[in-house]
């Protein structure tokens, strides 16, 4: 699969996860989990290059999306992530409480989402 496809369902499983968690269905909502950790799992056994590829979610339209890419890039583009995490913690709500405590585990020295 071609490392656009899998940005792509990175995206599209992270957004559907969040549809499905507002509206309480967190069956659907882990089984999107699971399509997007594969995705980014994919991504990252490419290396940079992987890990490349994901960076264009730093800009996505949707804030979950963004966040969620920014939490896997902290390690790889650190200053670029916490930017990202930061501006989005600053809100109310389910997708600025994921900012902060991606921001959170990065402070504390327990994040692992991509530990090289």
């Amino acid at each position: 699969m071609k490392l656009e496809a899998l940005v792509e369902r990175f995206a599209l499983n992270v957004a559907a996860q969040t549809e499905a968690i507002w509206r309480g269905d967190a069956k659907t909502g882990n089984k999107h989990a699971r399509k997007y950790g594969a995705a980014v799992d994919k991504l990252l056994a490419h290396g940079d290059t992987g890990r490349d590829a994901l960076l264009v979610l730093l800009e996505h339209e949707r804030m979950d999306v963004r966040v969620m890419a920014a939490a896997h890039l902290l390690r790889y583009r650190t200053t670029e992530a916490k930017a990202v995490l930061e501006e989005a913690a600053k809100g109310q709500g389910l997708v600025p409480f994921e900012a902060g405590e991606a921001l959170k585990r990065w402070e504390e020295g327990t994040w692992a989402l991509d530990p090289g």
